[in-house]
This record gives C-alpha cells, structure tokens and sequence, in this order.
C-alpha cells in the first residue's frame, strides 16, 4: 500500500512539472517576424498607425454618448489632433524610407470594444459620462507608452527627425490624459457620485 502510494505522488508531481514546464515554454517566432529593431520599429509604426485610424471611427461615437460639454469638447478636440498625427506618423514612415502601411493592433481593438461596452452598460448621464473617461483614459495611457517607446527605438537608430515628431505626439497624448482627468475631477466623477447618493 505505502509503494502504491509513493507512486501516485510521484504521478502528480510528474503532471505538475510537465503543465509547469508547458506553460513555460517558449513562442515560436513567426516567419515574417522581426529580427532586428528597425524592423520592430516599422511593425510597431505599422501597429499604432492604425490605432490611430481606429480612434478617428471611435472618437465621434464617445462623444455623441457623452452628456456633459466639457466631455464633448475634449473628445471634439482630441479627434482633431487625432486626425493631425495620423499625418504626422505618415510623415514617419516617409522620412525612414517606408510606405505608410496600417497592421491590425490588437491592444487598440480590445480597448475600444471595452470603451463600447461600458456606454452599453451604463444609462446616459454622468456615470456614462465618467465611463467613457475611464475607457479614454485606459486609450490615453497605451498611446503614451507606445509613443515613448517608438521616441526611444528612433533615437537608437539614430532617426532624429523622426523622434521629433513622435515625441510631438507623446506630449499631445499627455496633455489629452490631463484634460480627462481634469473633465472627471471637476464635475463628472462628481456627479455621477451624486446620483448614486439620491438613488439611496
């Protein structure tokens, strides 16, 4: 009986090691995958060109379900300078010596269907409201580290010109970031809050 024991442990810990070292193993590179980094820079470009395309169809559907004016406003806004640095990553493309060219991001995809889903799940008003600045947010903070990151990859690879207009781009998406917050801070969060209390 203590053998049969002894071997049934032994089973499991062999199953635990092998989901363990399963879990653990290594991705197997695509044959059109990157092997150095201006190649990474490229398919990165290529990534949040068309993010930004993406935004340009979700921008105006946030602000139509927002309530508050300020909120519309800023949405209003930042699709204008959406639509500028899409220009400005073509410029990009055009100074590394590649063709403006737009891959399926998949980060950018899935925080827009969750920016969808709040607006479905919440009535319209200030808790809508303070939805889709959430959501934006969450859009706001991919988009500064994605440019920051492109920023740093041009300077190593010593394109200069480039890195000037995406850092232009960083600051801009930093800038969208604070007037959210501000946007919630001031009078949504608020409001939203003081909904909930009168329903009590």
């Amino acid at each position: 009986m203590k053998t049969a024991t002894k071997s049934t442990t032994s089973t499991k810990n062999t199953t635990s090691k092998s989901k363990t070292a399963t879990s653990g193993t290594k991705v197997k590179a695509k044959s059109s995958a990157a092997e150095g980094l201006r190649e990474l820079f490229v398919d990165s470009l290529k990534d949040i060109y068309w993010a930004e395309k993406a935004l340009t169809k979700a921008l105006p559907k946030m602000a139509k379900n927002a309530t508050s004016e300020n909120l519309i406003t800023t949405i209003n806004d930042h699709l204008a300078v959406t639509q500028e640095q899409i220009t400005r990553l073509e410029q990009v493309f055009e100074i590394i010596g590649e063709k403006a060219a737009a891959k399926k991001c998949d980060a950018m995809e899935g925080l827009i269907k969750e920016g969808e889903s709040i607006m479905e799940e919440t009535q319209p008003g200030p808790v809508r409201d303070a939805g889709i600045i959430a959501a934006s947010q969450k859009i706001e903070h991919y988009e500064i580290a994605t440019y920051g990151t492109l920023a740093a990859f041009a300077e190593t690879l010593g394109e200069q010109e480039a890195v000037e207009l995406l850092k232009a781009t960083l600051e801009e998406e930093k800038e969208a970031d604070t007037l959210l917050t501000d946007a919630a801070y001031n009078t949504i969060n608020f409001d939203a809050a003081d909904d909930e209390v009168e329903e009590k």
